[in-house]
């Protein structure tokens, strides 16, 4: 574990105030927000970081302990999940591993299929229809167990382009409860076509 700040840390504005770049993200016409913005003031590193959910092994980690009934779509290496309240874009699911592994530890085949799934998903997502792209987003500062996003964005939706999306989850209204759970299932049946178990 990291204990002293790295160079890059020790060359940051730590406590001061930051200026917007002239053609900084805020700028952009797919930023979701206007008015008056600044920049947070960066807080002092955190060393060593707070261990993840799941650091300590499969045995404390959430998403190993669910039961394939939990998830859209499962087969022997992998599931795909998506949360049960409804977002606010077209299709928001997770691939996972069923293994405890994250990227980087992922072993050699459960890798090389890694970009055969990531089509297969994307491929469902684009057969409900009305979806212009799909984002793929690795984030793993919350949980030590690999989850990749995929996301739906509306096609004809030109302002929701690019690496805001999820910032537009999070303001637009939320889809209907009923029309969220359709969805899911056309995903996790669009899955199934090609092996698998849809469980929804």
């Amino acid at each position: 574990m990291t204990l002293e700040p790295s160079d890059y840390v020790r060359r940051l504005p730590i406590g001061e105030r930051i200026p917007f770049p002239a053609e900084g993200i805020p700028f952009w016409e797919v930023f979701p927000y206007e008015g008056d913005l600044r920049i947070k003031v960066l807080d002092e590193p955190t060393l060593p970081e707070p261990p993840r959910h799941g650091e300590a092994g499969a045995e404390e980690c959430e998403a190993c302990g669910s039961p394939d009934s939990e998830f859209l779509w499962t087969d022997a290496h992998w599931r795909l999940g998506a949360d049960p309240e409804p977002g606010a874009l077209p299709a928001t699911v997770l691939l996972q591993p069923r293994g405890h592994y994250d990227l980087h530890e992922l072993p050699p085949q459960r890798a090389a299929e890694l970009g055969g799934m990531l089509q297969r998903v994307e491929r469902a997502i684009r057969s409900l229809g009305g979806v212009a792209r799909v984002h793929v987003n690795k984030w793993g500062d919350g949980g030590a167990h690999l989850h990749m996003f995929l996301i739906a964005r509306p096609e004809g939706m030109m302002q929701l382009r690019g690496t805001c999306l999820p910032l537009w989850d999070d303001v637009l209204p939320k889809v209907p409860k009923d029309v969220w759970q359709d969805t899911n299932r056309r995903i996790a049946e669009a899955m199934a076509t090609d092996g698998g178990t849809a469980h929804v």
